[in-house]
């Protein structure tokens, strides 16, 4: 059981949407200290008043977490004025919703940047010190797009597929090593935060991102390993292992309508 209250939480991503929703849940159950880590300043200074009294530590960088040399910087910013980083939620992301042969370059290169190689260089960064005091949680915030294939949004797909093989494979290596450092995935359907605006999803509702922070807070409570939103998507391997994939293309992607959500995709205005 990870002990939430006295705790420092790093959360990436954390001025808007899930990110800010979980940091306030963390708050409220106790943890001492939260720190937000976005790009975007101006909100992440909103959220900071906001959260911040009432026996609340809340401190925000503006930090680009695909810049080593920035997350470096910071960091050793943070462990300068006494901030050790109990928990790391790695959760910003980007989405860019289009076919493949419509992607420039940059965006395929910020894409995995983001999604999947920011988490892993700023845990190898906070790792170290975890591993020193025997004790720490890394949560990543995969996607229900990490195992299952969708036109409209491969290199997303591509970037949350790389982020589960390594946040679960990172988990085994700790436990075996017995670090006693937890790691939790966690992996959302469509969450109404704003990022999957657009998406046209009949069939499965779209989660509420105020179930999603309360599971991930949940989830860091219990040491979960594996976090499905909603549950019965853990149902997806299974039946891409025992179903043609043809027959997984006809009933997941036609009749469902999941190949065909991403067709009215608009996402967060810029």
């Amino acid at each position: 059981m990870t002990r939430i209250a006295g705790s420092t939480a790093l959360i990436t991503g954390g001025a808007s949407g899930i990110g800010y929703l979980t940091g306030k849940r963390l708050l409220e159950e106790g943890a001492s200290h939260l720190v937000i880590w976005d790009v975007q300043d101006d909100a992440m200074q909103r959220v900071v008043g906001e959260l911040a009294g009432r026996g609340r530590r809340v401190t925000g960088f503006r930090v680009d977490v695909t810049d080593l040399a920035q997350v470096q910087r910071t960091l050793r910013q943070m462990q300068g004025v006494g901030i050790d980083v109990d928990l790391l939620i790695n959760n910003a992301g980007i989405v860019v919703g289009k076919q493949f042969a419509d992607h420039s370059h940059e965006e395929i290169q910020r894409s995995m940047a983001v999604n999947a190689l920011a988490p892993m260089h700023l845990t190898r960064e906070v790792l170290t010190r975890m591993l020193a005091r025997g004790s720490g949680h890394i949560v990543n915030i995969s996607s229900a797009a990490g195992m299952v294939s969708n036109p409209g949004m491969s290199v997303y797909c591509a970037s949350k597929w790389a982020l589960i093989g390594w946040s679960d494979s990172l988990r085994l290596e700790l436990e075996r090593s017995r670090s006693g450092v937890r790691v939790t995935t966690v992996l959302p359907y469509y969450t109404d935060t704003g990022l999957f605006a657009g998406v046209h999803s009949p069939l499965i509702p779209l989660l509420e991102p105020e179930h999603v922070a309360r599971a991930i807070v949940n989830a860091i409570r219990r040491d979960r390993i594996l976090v499905y939103l909603p549950w019965w998507m853990r149902l997806t391997p299974l039946l891409r292992g025992l179903l043609p994939a043809r027959w997984f293309d006809t009933i997941g992607g036609d009749w469902i309508g999941v190949y065909r959500s991403m067709t009215t995709f608009t996402g967060r205005p810029r």
